[in-house]
């Protein structure tokens, strides 16, 4: 199954929009909902839904609260979010997304953070050579896990490659990574440590101190976050909708709460209402305040 992007509003202004489409039917799907976790059960190939592509800076995310669930750029205090290059790091250092079918449950806490979920989608760090675009949806392998704990929530990140990468025959398990990418898992723990810095946050914590996690139990994750989100997802918190935070569930191929489910005709109407039409012109931003580098002193935060 192929997926393809459909774009609306204006990049660097709140009315951007990414959605995602069936190729084949050419229908609007959630990245959140429809889009299947297991690209292939028997082989443990898994979907990825890229959200920011390596090296960039714009937070884009899975908006979880708007129908069909857009790729979107944070915002906070009515500013659009760009992550700060936190020197020698220049935005983001993978390939940064979500699985699918998968979620964080803020009512339930995670047994090795010792945290409860952060109300999102499962992410993923795709380590391949490949820059993807924002709304790719790829096929991955899955090799490890770290236990970000962000401002007191568990935050798993998920360490994988896209199959079709050169890399990705060698790589089997997070050890794999250390002897073919020497670097980059130390470089994605000091990533995750100091991201927030900058805009005057504390430094974030880990599990284990910071502990990359092998393939078998970052599967055992994505399954028990696959569990919760179909909890959610048929109904389990319907009585007391306050546990799923305003979660849109709406979606184009389940079938677990009929009233959620839109047709294509019913998806395409509400994103023509309610968004505007793509102008592939990006809005001018200020570049120099996102491509400044920042200095951390790593001894003050061991």
């Amino acid at each position: 199954m192929s997926y393809e992007r459909y774009e609306r509003g204006q990049l660097n202004t709140t009315s951007y929009r990414c959605y995602i489409k069936n190729s084949a039917t050419n229908t609007l799907v959630s990245p959140f909902h429809d889009i299947p976790l297991f690209a292939n059960k028997e082989k443990q190939v898994f979907n990825a839904v890229i959200e920011i592509p390596r090296w960039s800076n714009a937070k884009m995310e899975i908006n979880k609260k708007e129908k069909l669930n857009p790729i979107t750029q944070d915002v906070k205090k009515g500013k659009l979010r760009f992550v700060n290059n936190c020197f020698p790091h220049h935005g983001y250092i993978w390939n940064y997304g979500a699985l699918p079918q998968t979620w964080e449950d803020p009512n339930v806490k995670d047994v090795t953070t010792g945290c409860n979920g952060d109300n999102d989608p499962l992410d993923v760090c795709e380590i391949g050579s490949k820059i993807h675009q924002r709304g790719s949806v790829i096929q991955v392998k899955i090799l490890g896990a770290l236990g970000l704990i962000d401002e007191g929530e568990a935050d798993w990140k998920v360490i994988c490659i896209d199959i079709n990468d050169p890399l990705a025959a060698k790589l089997n398990d997070i050890e794999d990574v250390e002897t073919h990418c020497p670097g980059l898992l130390d470089s994605t723990r000091d990533w995750f440590k100091i991201y927030k810095i900058p805009t005057g946050k504390p430094a974030n914590n880990f599990a284990e101190n910071g502990k990359f996690y092998n393939r078998e139990f970052a599967l055992n994750q994505i399954d028990h976050d696959y569990k919760l989100w179909l909890n959610m997802a048929k109904g389990g918190y319907e009585n007391t909708r306050e546990k799923k935070d305003g979660l849109s569930l709406e979606n184009t191929s389940l079938d677990h709460i009929p009233s959620y489910r839109l047709s294509g005709d019913e998806a395409n109407k509400t994103i023509e209402k309610n968004t505007e039409s793509f102008n592939s012109q990006s809005a001018e931003i200020d570049q120099v305040a996102i491509d400044t580098v920042h200095y951390i002193d790593r001894s003050k935060y061991n």
